[in-house]
């Protein structure tokens, strides 16, 4: 039943342990990317330490790619991502034990941390890859789709279970500090979990090489310029990744841990909605059209809300937000995926994926120093006008000769 509901037709089976996979990882990084801001502050560093450490955390993420972009086809992909949820775990683990600035930056880049709203870890590449290789055509396009839907659904979840340490230290006394070190914890442990699903990926055969590395060729033109555009985009979205809206709804509005749960699981699952409209509006105007319609209006909304008076105004604002901006990323993946051969695909996977990654690292410190100066409006007016500059590039670009659905 649940392989039914999951998987679209024509999908191989061992897609599965991906989709699953990725919604445990999604409910962590939805509850870390709260309690990240307020693990730090708790600690006593201030808002500029927070975006140095978020910058870390997605810079780490962009070099694994990377490594993995140049090295990965020496391995299976089974050890590979079995080696991530090694890493993961003890991200987690070590995360909850450690207080002082350095150790903790050195944690932050080397594990697997995410402080956005988006995946941008280095499972990504190496699962699109492996989902592009079981699926074709439109289904491919709802493959996709489900995998992003079941990440906003479970990040929503994730998210509703940040009010859990501030609920723990009222029932049984605990220091809130010691509480919230609980739920980095429960990150290790859910890397625990992510290892043993993906056991079940098949194993590599006795005496099988690797395939050969399979760079990218007819293609490049169209994937260079494809990386450039999105990395203005990441740039963007790391002014205010989940980390830093939280930690502006906290200095601005004074917003609570528990509110601020119920926000994001709110804005989650409006997120995790528009995954299921975005392969029906892909087949009807495109994937391009897709990506570009709704993303416009999504930053006009962000823009709105740095300037709104009222935090009800403000948050309906950001939850409108929620329901259009990520409308566009299994559009995205689709499409990249469906412009070029398929023996480029891990390769555009991963060149896609590391200068999103690297310019999405740079901006959290940015925003996190605009938020120190009281600059409070500054990051989310940015990220706004950036990403609409963006979506009209790639609109001039590519609204032509995009295919409809992947």
């Amino acid at each position: 039943m649940i392989h039914r509901l999951l998987l679209p037709h024509g999908v191989a089976p061992g897609a599965m342990p991906l989709l699953l996979g990725r919604a445990m990882r999604a409910f962590a990084d939805g509850y870390v990317a709260i309690l990240l801001p307020a693990y730090l502050l708790a600690l006593g560093f201030g808002t500029w330490e927070v975006g140095v450490l978020a910058s870390a955390t997605l810079l780490g993420s962009a070099a694994a790619t990377l490594a993995v972009g140049a090295w990965g086809h020496r391995f299976h992909h089974r050890r590979l991502l079995l080696g991530a949820a090694v890493l993961m775990a003890a991200t987690g683990f070590a995360f909850a034990v450690n207080s002082g600035f350095w150790p903790l930056l050195l944690i932050a880049f080397v594990g697997t941390l995410n402080p956005s709203s988006g995946d941008v870890s280095v499972f990504l590449p190496l699962e699109h890859a492996r989902l592009a290789e079981s699926a074709r055509g439109e289904s491919r396009t709802s493959l996709f789709a489900r995998y992003s839907l079941l990440g906003s659904l479970f990040a929503a979840l994730g998210a509703l279970a940040a009010v859990l340490p501030d609920s723990v230290s009222a029932i049984t006394g605990m220091a809130r500090l010691n509480a919230l070190r609980a739920m980095f914890a429960l990150y290790g442990l859910v890397g625990c979990g992510v290892w043993l699903l993906y056991r079940r990926l098949p194993a590599p055969q006795d005496g099988a090489k690797p395939a050969p590395p399979m760079p990218l060729g007819p293609s490049r033109r169209v994937v260079y310029r494809l990386a450039a555009m999105f990395s203005v985009d990441s740039f963007a979205g790391g002014l205010v990744v989940n980390s830093l809206l939280a930690l502006w709804l906290f200095r601005r509005f004074d917003l609570s841990l528990g509110a601020a749960g119920a926000f994001f699981f709110w804005a989650g699952l409006l997120t995790a909605a528009s995954q299921l409209i975005a392969p029906l509006l892909a087949r009807r105007i495109g994937l391009v059209n897709t990506m570009v319609f709704t993303h416009i209006p999504a930053s006009l909304c962000l823009i709105g809300a740095a300037f709104v008076p009222g935090l009800h105004a403000a948050l309906g604002l950001l939850l409108l937000r929620s329901l259009l901006s990520q409308m566009d990323v299994p559009a995205r993946a689709a499409f990249v995926m469906a412009v070029v051969t398929p023996g480029e695909r891990a390769a555009a996977a991963s060149l896609t994926a590391v200068p999103r990654s690297l310019a999405s690292a740079v901006s959290p410190t940015l925003g996190g120093a605009l938020f120190a100066a009281g600059w409070l409006a500054a990051p989310l007016l940015a990220c706004g006008l950036l990403k609409i500059a963006y979506d009209l590039a790639l609109w001039r670009d590519f609204r032509e000769n995009g295919p409809r659905s992947g």
